[in-house]
This record gives C-alpha cells, sequence and structure tokens, in this order.
C-alpha cells in the first residue's frame, strides 16, 4: 500500500491540507453535498478533467457479490478483457464513488441478488444511488449486464435485471442482452462473457482506447488480491474435526442453537473476526432414502450416493417443479407454473420440500440420469465465524440455528443445519474453508467505537470481535443491542456478555426479548429507544454494524436508523438516508445479513 495520501500528486501539499482539514470539520450529510458540489463541477467543465478523458477510454467492470461467485466472474471478465488489448478496471460496487458513473463510457456490471430480491450487501449504495433521484442521465454510456441468481427465490436476479432497466432509463445504450444465471452460472457466465468481450474490445478501438491508459495488469492485480478471490477461499478446503457440539438454549425453548467448535490446529489458513466459515455439507441419508422409494430408485445405491453429496435435494425451486411436472405429464403441477400469477405456486412450495413433491405425486419410470438433471448442485452453507483466532488458535467456532418446518409428511430441516445441530458429535470430521468478509470488519483504528446490532445468530461474529478487542487490549467503546425471544432460555452467550461489561470491554449492552410481554419487543425498539446516544456514538465517529436476518430484522433496523438520524440530527428523511449512505461508503455502516 502507498504511503502517499490519496490526491498526492494531483493537488499540491498546501491544497492536500487545506482539504483534509475542511474533510474533517464536515458531518456525512455536509461531505455528501460538497461530493456533489464538486463531482457537477464547482465551475470547472468535464472537458478540462483529464479523469473524464480516460473514463472515455477504458472500460470499468462492477461486480455486487455476497459470496464471491460474482466477483470472481468479473474478475475473469476483467482478465479476458486485458488479454483482448482493452484498458479496463474491476471494482466491487462498494469500492466505487457512485458518482463517478456519469464520466463511465463502457460498463459492464456483474452482480449476484441476495434474499429476496436484495442487493448484495456491498452493493447497496450504489444500487440506492443508482435507482435514485439523483442518478444522472448517462446518454453515450454503453452497458452490458450479467445476473447471478438462485431460480428457488421469487425475485430470481432482480438486482440485475433493475439495474439493466435503469441504466437503459437513463440514456445507457444496451451492448449485448442482459443473461441471468441460476446456481450453476459457470457455463452460462462464461458464454455471455465470451459475447460480450469482442463487442466491448471493438467498441474501445473504435474509441481509441490503447492499453496504456489503465492496463489490464492493473485490473488483473486488484482483482486477484488474496482479499478478493473467491477460488482461494475455496481451493483452501481442509478437514476440520468437530471439538465441541454445545446447545445453547435452555431447557424449555422452542429453538435449537448450537455452539461448534472445529479443530484446525496446523491449517496455514488464517481467519479473520468477520470471515465466515464455508462447510462443505451432505444430505441425511434418511432423505434420500425416502426420496427414492415412491419413484421405485431405492435400489440404486450409486444414485444414493450421487444424491448424498452432489445434489441439492431439499430447497425446492419453480425450476424443479416444472421439469418434474414435464417428465411425469402432472397437469396439476403443470398449471400451477404456467399461471401468470405466481401466488399459488408459491403456496404450494411453502412448506414443501422436493421429498414431498415426489411423495404426494410419485412418479414411476423416471431414470436416474433424468433425476439428476432436474436438480442443482449442493452448494456449501456458510456461517459466521463467532471465534478470534488470536484469542483461540487452532479452533473455529459457529453458532448455528436449527431450520425445520413441518410438511404433511412430517418434519423438515435445512440440509446445512441439520446436518450440524442434528448428525455431528465430537470427533466427526468434515471439510471446512474460510469465507473472507471484507466487507465487516472492525475499524483499522482500535479506538474507534461500535454499535453492534444483532439478533439470534446474528450476536455469532461480535463475540469474535470482543475476544480480538480483548485480546488486543482495545480501549474503544463497544455497545451490544442483542435481541432473542426469551430472557430465560434464548440469551446466547450471556455469561460472556456479562464479563464483557464487568471488565469494561463492552461499555453498554441493551436486550429485546420479543416473547417475553404482551407486545413484542425487538431491537429496533431499542434502537428508537436509546436514539439521542445512537447518534452521539455516530456523531463522535463509531461505527455501526447489523447482523442477521435479512428479510425483517435488517430492513427493520434500517428503518430505525433513518428515523434515529433524522429526529436527532434535525434532517429530513431523504438528508437522513444520505447520511447512512455516507457512513456505507466510509465503511462506517457495515451490515452481514443472510
Amino acid at each position: 500500500m502507498s504511503a502517499n495520501p490519496p490526491g498526492a500528486g494531483l493537488l499540491s501539499m498546501e491544497q492536500l491540507a487545506r482539504l483534509q482539514a475542511l474533510a474533517r470539520e464536515l458531518n456525512p450529510v455536509q461531505r455528501a453535498w460538497a461530493s456533489g458540489y464538486l463531482a457537477a463541477g464547482a465551475g470547472a467543465t468535464a472537458a478540462n478533467d483529464p479523469a473524464s478523458t480516460a473514463a472515455e477510454l477504458r472500460a470499468t467492470v462492477l461486480y455486487g457479490s455476497e459470496t464471491g461467485h460474482a466477483r470472481d466472474v468479473a474478475r475473469r471478465l476483467g482478465e479476458q478483457l486485458g488479454a483482448s488489448g482493452a484498458a479496463v478496471r474491476v471494482l466491487g460496487m462498494g469500492e466505487y464513488r457512485p458518482r463517478e458513473i456519469k464520466d463511465e463510457r463502457f460498463l459492464l456490471v456483474v452482480t449476484a441478488t441476495h434474499g429476496e430480491g436484495d442487493p448484495p450487501e456491498p452493493a447497496r449504495g450504489f444500487y440506492e444511488f443508482l435507482m435514485g433521484r439523483k442518478a444522472p442521465k448517462l446518454a453515450g454510456m454503453q452497458f452490458a449486464v450479467l445476473g447471478l441468481g438462485d431460480s428457488s427465490y421469487e425475485f430470481f436476479c432482480k438486482t440485475a435485471r433493475d439495474i439493466d432497466a435503469r441504466l437503459e432509463a437513463l440514456g445507457g445504450e444496451r451492448l449485448c442482452e442482459r443473461r441471468d444465471c441460476d446456481v450453476d452460472f459457470e457455463q452460462p457466465a462464461a458464454e455471455w462473457s465470451a459475447a460480450a468481450v469482442p463487442l466491448i474490445a471493438a467498441r474501445l478501438k473504435a474509441a481509441g482506447a490503447t492499453a496504456g491508459s489503465v492496463t489490464a495488469s492493473e485490473a488483473t492485480a486488484a482483482a486477484t488480491s488474496p482479499q478478493a478471490s473467491f477460488t482461494e477461499d475455496r481451493s483452501a478446503e481442509l478437514p476440520a474435526v468437530v471439538l465441541d457440539h454445545l446447545r445453547l438454549n435452555g431447557r424449555g425453548s422452542d429453538k435449537a442453537t448450537y455452539h461448534i467448535e472445529f479443530d484446525i490446529d496446523g491449517s496455514p489458513v488464517r481467519h479473520l473476526p468477520g470471515d465466515a466459515l464455508g462447510v462443505v455439507v451432505q444430505n441425511d441419508p434418511a432423505l434420500v432414502a425416502e426420496l427414492l422409494e415412491p419413484l421405485g430408485l431405492g435400489s440404486d445405491t450409486a444414485l444414493a450416493a450421487a444424491l448424498g453429496s452432489g445434489y441439492e435435494i431439499t430447497a425446492l425451486t419453480p425450476g424443479f417443479i416444472e421439469a418434474y411436472a414435464r417428465a411425469g405429464e402432472i397437469g396439476t403441477l403443470a398449471e400451477l407454473c404456467a399461471a401468470k400469477d405466481r401466488s399459488a405456486l408459491r403456496g404450494f412450495m411453502a412448506n414443501r420440500q422436493i421429498v414431498d413433491v415426489v411423495r404426494e405425486y410419485p412418479v414411476k419410470g423416471l431414470s436416474a440420469q433424468t433425476l439428476k438433471d432436474m436438480l442443482r448442485k449442493l452448494e456449501p452453507r456458510l456461517y459466521s465465524i463467532a471465534s478470534s483466532a488470536e484469542a483461540a488458535p487452532g479452533e473455529i467456532h459457529v453458532t448455528v440455528a436449527e431450520v425445520q418446518f413441518r410438511s404433511r409428511f412430517g418434519p423438515r430441516f435445512g440440509v446445512g443445519s441439520g446436518q450440524l445441530c442434528r448428525r455431528i458429535e465430537p470427533g466427526t470430521a468434515l471439510q471446512v474453508y474460510v469465507q473472507r468478509n471484507e466487507q465487516f470488519r472492525l475499524p483499522e483504528d482500535p479506538a474507534t467505537p461500535v454499535i453492534m446490532i444483532g439478533a439470534g445468530t446474528g450476536v455469532a461474529p461480535y463475540r469474535a470481535f470482543m475476544q480480538e478487542r480483548e485480546v488486543q487490549g482495545t480501549a474503544g467503546r463497544a455497545w451490544l443491542i442483542f435481541g432473542e425471544r426469551r430472557f430465560r432460555t434464548d440469551f446466547l452467550y450471556q455469561a460472556e456478555w456479562q464479563q464483557y461489561l464487568k471488565d469494561g470491554l463492552l461499555t453498554r449492552m441493551d436486550i429485546a426479548f420479543s416473547r417475553d410481554q404482551r407486545d413484542k419487543v425487538y431491537v429496533q425498539h431499542r434502537l428508537r429507544e436509546r436514539g439521542r446516544e445512537i447518534f452521539a456514538w455516530l456523531e463522535e465517529g463509531a461505527c455501526v454494524y447489523v447482523c442477521g436476518d435479512a428479510q425483517a430484522m435488517a430492513p427493520d433496523v434500517h428503518a430505525a436508523l433513518i428515523d434515529v438520524v433524522a429526529e436527532h440530527g434535525a434532517l429530513d428523511a431523504e438528508s437522513a438516508r444520505e447520511y447512512l449512505n455516507e457512513l456505507t461508503l466510509e465503511r462506517r455502516y457495515r451490515r452481514d445479513v443472510y
């Protein structure tokens, strides 16, 4: 990393000193206004801006990635463009200043979709800017979009579709049609890249671009750094033996949450607080047998072995229902898939797994290959690491909540949580790997205050945070806001938090147990109640972290933070949102939601 501050070489030292002094005096809203003022020109013209000219002569590849797949595709795309002689840069959306987009002439976007149609967490700031009223007109831009998603979700590849439509609406010219890739994304992504690269390279060449303006080697180096490479994470799979397997909930709880410790002693793999553990999971043999029996394939041991480790047999998708209906000529299922109103299909998929469909509509005569062709590959499951490598060397701890529901044929369990909560014990060996998460790191300055907001297993990374700070002797203030169902049975790691409070490492703690009173209380309620103090911490430079459920908790917490900033910062709602967007760009508002 260069020792020179940003701007060195472009500004005189006197100018840089004045700019840095002013920046320190501004709050996030004022910095947002100043950024827009400067981006708008502040008396200068784009024609006099060398950065604007350079932007016309390069391609920018932006990626929005949650697990690393989109990042890996973008890296390969950058390499291919560089090899074709094109000037290119590859950036994550979280590293990109959204207002730069007005200067882009050739833009490639590779993005995943998270949860029920949400942008990946690192891409959230860029996405909200692009969809908002402040997005600039993009006449003269040429763009192409590749989406990665999971067709088991209703809003398949929604983020890519939204960005593609918005770039066109803002005046951009589409270079090639958007492609939406399912879980098995490698082949379609490669086909899309093979079509897009020659088009971009030809347009850049026609515009007079040379590889010298922004070199392909620079883009490749940035995209393949150890912190950025998803393939590095997966290639470093290692055996891990279960050391401890402890249920955290007390007697009488209606939840099953487990603390699991893995022995990785001797492994060269290092993990940091905020990282996740990828677990190479296996399907329950009993579930495999239950699936094959009504198909008349119960005696096919080779097929059973393949389904056990290679194919997803729990998550029900519209694609499976459609393929199964076609193979078995099942009119009822075909009608569900063909209906324009997807509500009936969604209702059918609720509380069903693949095995439930097969038992309800058994089809005899399917070949093993036909069945496998209907299924997707079984992906590893990711769990936030709940320990610090400094505090627990040679070990990795995770916190796992069992996912379960009841179908008409009996109880069903998540493939990963079912294995980790029900089918392992001390001495069990599994294959694991560390998934880097640079978006969820402790502040570089250990004196920076931190506000940690989480519910349920969302508390796991904060345990790693506190262990790390304890080992390092950090003096920075820390505030935990934690929620679960019941104080008596569901206060995860209660003794540890109380000890941190006693020792002064944890400055304060607020708790919200939703089922302990008639009116449910959640973490967002505590935020509003403590709004004045929350805003004071933010104004003093605190970093705020949110970890947990993406569907309810995270949006509710975000709305509460907007209200807190608006009320105690005397701002309107739009300015409060901009305040949080600036915190996101400054890496002071970080979320790890799932």
